[in-house]
């Protein structure tokens, strides 16, 4: 029973993935602040593709009014 205790806490399994994962975090956090202005760019220009598609969908009258 002590060993087994004792092999699980020096296990360093658990630690290692929450380091990656860390990592990962951080690195994710700074491609987006190095990439502000791209990215605002894109989604910008999704957004209003997105709402170009929408409006001809429903006729072009900018709101969408319920069928009864």
């Amino acid at each position: 029973m002590h060993s087994s205790i004792r092999t699980f806490i020096a296990e360093e399994d658990g630690v290692t993935a929450l380091e990656y994962g860390l990592l990962a975090a951080v690195v994710a956090g700074v491609l987006v602040v190095a990439g502000k202005a791209g990215l605002t760019a894109m989604f910008t220009e999704l957004f209003d593709k997105l709402k170009d598609l929408v409006s001809s969908a429903i006729g072009g009258s900018g709101a969408a009014t319920p069928s009864t």
